[in-house]
């Protein structure tokens, strides 16, 4: 999906979910309607960036509309959220979206080294130690291994539609993508490693809206509190 169409979309799937909450709002509780009102907020705002094509601010924009979803404090385990989510996604929309994106986005980011944790890991070992120290006995680094079997698993899971585990693969490329941008391990509009910041956004801006939409009609379901609610 290229970046008008991607953006022309999502504003639009700003707007009816803005009116979808507004109309539901005395069905949901004070917590539940903040936790999404807050992360439309930034939806629509990561909208807004990329009508100006500023991908680093709408990736950091849309980060923080998943993160409101489901931060509540601490070192809470993301999983059991991303379970919820699929339980309740009776029309397989999470599964349809990665499906869609697989041949683009989603497969892009399982390919790139650059967003896969062992591999920053084994680059801060050089000077330590010798990366030959850290192969595996064919040769080949012990980050590339993994890697593969990350690329291998996320495949398989695909076409078996495991759709949690595909999800929190493609996640854990995310979770990455965004300490890079966030903690500073990136610059600013930078034409190095553009690719990984562009497939971000179109994952991203392509998922939220879904998850949103999921958590609007569940509104029995315990999402727990939040971190900051208003006082």
């Amino acid at each position: 999906m290229n970046t008008d169409t991607n953006r022309l979309l999502l504003v639009d799937q700003c707007q009816t979910l803005k009116q979808d909450l507004r109309a539901r709002r005395d069905d949901l509780t004070q917590v539940h309607s903040t936790r999404l009102h807050r992360s439309l907020s930034w939806l629509k705002a990561a909208s807004e960036q990329l009508q100006t094509n500023n991908i680093d601010q709408a990736f950091i924009n849309l980060w923080i509309s998943f993160s409101a979803c489901f931060y509540i404090e601490g070192d809470e385990p993301i999983a059991p959220f991303i379970e919820k989510l699929i339980a309740l996604d009776d029309q397989q929309r999470i599964y349809t979206c990665l499906w869609n994106e697989y041949s683009g986005s989603v497969k892009a980011l399982i390919k790139n080294p650059y967003v896969f944790a062992e591999f920053w890991q084994a680059q801060r070992l050089i000077g330590e130690e010798k990366e030959g120290s850290n192969n595996a006995g064919n040769g080949k680094p012990t980050w590339r291994i993994s890697f593969d079997q990350s690329s291998v698993e996320a495949l398989n899971c695909l076409s078996r539609k495991k759709i949690a585990p595909l999800f929190s693969i493609v996640l854990d490329r995310l979770y990455v993508l965004r300490n890079q941008v966030l903690q500073g391990g990136a610059t600013y509009q930078s034409q190095v490693n553009r690719e990984q910041v562009e497939d971000g956004v179109a994952l991203l801006s392509s998922i939220m809206p879904i998850i949103i939409s999921i958590m609007l009609n569940s509104s029995d379901e315990d999402w727990g509190d939040i971190a900051y609610p208003v006082i």
